[in-house]
């Protein structure tokens, strides 16, 4: 059965400083780093909508709520409430499996053109809401896309990083290639000295998780202390 993207998972191992009562880092595969390199492809409208269904602090979220109240007829003719309330990222953006983005990005490309095209209406458009210089209908019917063999070669594996790397997140996301050297560092760096305070710990994350660590992103600098154990500091 297929997985849904509110029910996606990927696992990650933390190491927890439990007497400081932080996370030092994580180790992860390549679905949660390009989970995180994804969120710097979201545009702000899609980021206020997921975290407006949560809790969003700030103005934003009223600017997105007035947008939400307004009447249509108020916009342009060619413009649409939800160009602004659901824009979509450039074709270059990947999708983001760990949270559900309905109307949001995609890396499918997306093409319409006029219902009547069989009576020579001939238009595309990579927007459901333009309209046909025919018949003033939108263009909403889809196309179906076929991909040349070069652009399946060259899309690989998907995503931005390599899948046979395990990469170190940490506290503060920044990402780097997993080695034994690395952590050494870490533990230097937060001059770690009890190693039975050390506690290693294999987490599931998946939609829940993706919410809390994007809101957190924003205004946190010990983003997975305060996803997993709560107490994040700014």
């Amino acid at each position: 059965m297929a997985t849904t993207s509110s029910e996606a998972k990927v696992s990650l191992k933390l190491l927890i400083d439990t007497k400081a009562k932080r996370v030092l880092f994580a180790e992860a595969g390549k679905d949660f780093v390009d989970f995180l390199f994804n969120l710097l492809q979201l545009p702000v409208g899609t980021v206020v909508r997921l975290l407006s269904e949560q809790t969003m602090v700030g103005t934003l979220g009223n600017l997105y709520e007035s947008i939400e109240n307004m009447n249509e007829t108020y916009f342009q003719s060619n413009q649409t409430k939800d160009s602004v309330l659901k824009p979509k990222a450039p074709f270059s953006a990947t999708q983001v499996p760990l949270l559900s983005i309905e109307g949001g990005t995609s890396s499918a490309k997306r093409y319409y053109t006029c219902p009547y095209y069989s009576s020579g209406h001939l238009y595309v458009s990579q927007n459901s809401s333009a309209i046909c210089t025919s018949c003033k209908n939108s263009l909403s019917r889809e196309m179906q896309y076929v991909a040349a063999a070069n652009e399946v070669a060259a899309e690989g594996e998907g995503g931005f990083v390599k899948g046979v790397v395990t990469y170190m997140v940490m506290d503060d996301l920044v990402v780097t290639p997993m080695s034994t050297i690395s952590g050494i560092t870490v533990l230097n760096k937060f001059n770690v000295k009890e190693v039975g305070a050390l506690e290693e710990r294999v987490v599931d994350f998946g939609m829940p998780e993706g919410l809390k660590l994007l809101k957190a992103s924003l205004h946190s600098k010990t983003v997975l202390t305060s996803v997993f154990l709560g107490n994040g500091r700014a």
